[in-house]
């Protein structure tokens, strides 16, 4: 690193980052391409987590790119309130052509934890506008990851994004997570066992009573916490129960959305529609910040009501439908199009499910998760000193020229949906040697 950057990183106060560690030894990207980043050592990088969970495309693609220069250069902004621009609507007429049936109102942000915050409005004043103002609690999962905002921490259950944060929301509680290693252990696929952890959902309604209840918010997939995949019937039970007390369900499918289980959403894939879906992420193939709530026509018409002149819902963002992340997600759905990438999962999931396991019997492996294009190597955890190995062995294979992500002692991997054979083979070889390395 040259003395003149080096005295440049002082000032930025990195989000989710060891910031001591990384300045100390940075780890910086100056280009990207297809599978691979680039870091200013002139090295190739092997992309294993699709940027953040994001790039489902693949990095620096044609169309997206061209959407970008020339939305910058036709409309650079447009206000949301009281005001539009024709891309906010057509891009919201090409997504509710992907959803799930039913699913077809769309509300735009700009992130994943804005989207979380406007689907837990949308329930609570859902309930208001219909004469039920009293359904205001929200109920969680033990683990679960909806951003970083006060409502996404509050039905959260990731202790590290909570304890720093005071009370938070009131009014909020938790059923439990399903992971069972015990019994679900090197599962391919959805594990056989759980479904009945759906019915803590009971227990907590027989506690606060169904008509206090607003909604049940749960990722499809449990992503950052460590990649959970949800047992056999777990969350067709879910979401019978929310059915039967007049809950709302909410699926978070910031990280599942665009293809990542072999479908367009993980709603598709395991056969249940919730009543509302956050999405981000690979809406715009992470090249420009933008979230969206999907509701259904129920939610959205019980607030068509009352004089025309006025606001049905006071709620939104000065981003909301920007031209250009707009003009990104258009290029992106083009792009998913064009080369099949929102079921491509499916074609290249056996493979990828074989590679991973292959892990098992490896230095400290302890359970390995799978399902589509996502997958979760656990380590056992050094004792005394959680997170440590996980970190060893992200920064091994970092060294080796191949990028994953860590959760604690959890690997996490969900690389670009163009991802090729040798691609897989690459990334598991590399996570092998880095596993025995760092033993």
């Amino acid at each position: 690193m040259s003395t003149q950057l080096d005295a440049k990183l002082d000032a930025y106060w990195m989000p989710f980052t060891a910031n001591r560690q990384f300045k100390q030894a940075p780890r910086m990207l100056t280009g990207a391409d297809g599978m691979y980043f680039t870091d200013d050592k002139g090295r190739r990088v092997l992309d294993g987590i699709a940027g953040l969970w994001c790039v489902n495309a693949g990095h620096n693609r044609p169309r997206i790119v061209e959407a970008i220069q020339k939305q910058a250069a036709e409309l650079d902004f447009a206000p949301p309130f009281q005001m539009a621009h024709p891309k906010a609507f057509e891009l919201a007429e090409r997504l509710v052509e992907l959803t799930p049936a039913g699913l077809n109102k769309a509300f735009f942000t700009n992130s994943g934890s804005e989207a979380v915050e406007t689907a837990l409005k949308m329930a609570i004043a859902y309930h208001r506008v219909r004469g039920e103002g009293a359904r205001t609690r929200l109920i969680g999962r033990e683990r679960g990851y909806h951003g970083v905002n006060f409502g996404g921490i509050s039905v959260g259950g990731m202790v590290g994004n909570r304890k720093m944060f005071g009370s938070m929301l009131a009014g909020v509680d938790h059923i439990k997570h399903t992971h069972d290693p015990a019994r679900n252990a090197f599962s391919v696929g959805q594990p056989a066992h759980g479904a009945e952890f759906a019915n803590d959902l009971e227990n907590l309604i027989a506690l606060h009573d169904a008509s206090t209840i607003a909604a049940v918010i749960v990722e499809p997939i449990a992503g950052s916490t460590g990649v959970l995949i949800p047992p056999q019937g777990y969350l067709q039970r879910l979401r019978e129960i929310c059915d039967k007390h007049g809950i709302l369900l909410i699926f978070d499918e910031v990280i599942t959305g665009f293809g990542r289980t072999g479908n367009p959403f993980a709603a598709q894939t395991f056969g249940v529609t919730p009543d509302l879906m956050t999405v981000a992420k690979g809406l715009t193939n992470g090249c420009v910040p933008m979230g969206a709530v999907f509701a259904k026509q129920f939610i959205h018409d019980a607030f068509m009501q009352g004089p025309e002149h006025l606001i049905e819902f006071f709620h939104g963002y000065t981003y909301s439908a920007h031209p250009l992340a707009c003009a990104a997600a258009l290029g992106t759905l083009d792009t998913y199009a064009e080369d099949g990438l929102l079921t491509r999962a499916t074609e290249m999931q056996g493979y990828f499910a074989e590679a991973l396991h292959s892990l098992k019997g490896e230095p400290n492996v302890i359970d390995i998760r799978n399902l589509g294009l996502v997958g979760g190597c656990e380590l056992a955890p050094l004792p005394g000193e959680p997170g440590k190995r996980g970190f060893s062995v992200f920064l091994d294979c970092w060294e080796k020229g191949v990028l994953v992500r860590t959760t604690g002692d959890t690997v996490a991997l969900s690389p670009p949906l163009i991802i090729e054979r040798s691609h897989i083979d690459h990334i598991i070889d590399t996570l092998r040697s880095a596993l025995k390395r760092v033993a």
